[in-house]
């Protein structure tokens, strides 16, 4: 799979080192990547305008502005970028929760960290690119899985409750095939998207959203090992 790999540090030092561990993760997991380098933020800004990262190295201590507010920058109009600050300061660690940041690496950088880190960030983007596909009356249409808080049983149908809600005339359990491990099936009306999921109570499980289903009886424990074991 292709990935685009911005670059900013103002540092030539830095850049080429961390252009360097880029190149050979790369050639170690054989995957072709489309790497762009930048001293700063005003170019990277301007290469922007035209094309968007799948991953952000960034530095923080820059000229100009820093590197936490090309982040915000970023972030306002990507929300799927994976962001990794690469740098010698420790100040900003809270800040990156605010661009949601994958991780905080410190310089000098180990290689074998360093290929971790981008390991997550690779198995996060292809875990945003996963779809569900339905082929309908209408058409075909595409819901990201990311974008799906649960699916709820109604009858012969199922009714997808997230960013753009869908009911589909299939059963739940013909859909249920055709998910990740992020979901799980809560009884025979719900399967949940777990990284969805803000609380479980016995009686009920609460999104991030603010909406609520009920759990039904003996799916407490269940449910609860199901996000252990996830995150």
């Amino acid at each position: 799979m292709d990935y685009r790999i911005f670059l900013c540090d103002d540092v030539e030092t830095d850049r080429a080192f961390l252009a360097e561990l880029t190149e050979a993760w790369a050639d170690a997991r054989d995957c072709a990547v489309e790497l762009a380098c930048f001293s700063g933020a005003e170019p990277l800004l301007f290469r922007l305008a035209e094309e968007a990262p799948d991953l952000l190295l960034l530095d923080i201590e820059m000229p100009g502005m820093n590197g936490m507010e090309l982040a915000r920058r970023v972030r306002s109009q990507n929300e799927l970028c994976q962001i990794v600050f690469v740098t010698g300061y420790s100040d900003y660690i809270a800040e990156g929760y605010d661009v949601a940041a994958l991780h905080y690496l410190m310089k000098p950088v180990a290689r074998e960290k360093f290929f971790s880190v981008l390991d997550r960030a690779v198995q996060r983007l292809q875990n945003d690119r996963a779809l569900l596909t339905l082929e309908l009356p209408e058409g075909v249409v595409r819901v990201p899985f990311r974008e799906i808080e649960y699916l709820e049983a109604r009858r012969n149908y199922t009714q997808i409750v997230g960013k753009t809600p869908l009911t589909v005339k299939r059963p739940l359990s013909a859909l249920e095939g055709l998910l990740d491990e992020r979901f799980f099936r809560v009884g025979r009306s719900y399967i949940v998207n777990l990284t969805h999921v803000r609380r479980v109570l016995k009686s009920e499980v609460e999104f991030a959203s603010g909406t609520k289903i009920p759990l039904p009886r003996g799916a407490f424990e269940a449910i609860s090992r199901a996000i252990i074991r996830r995150f």
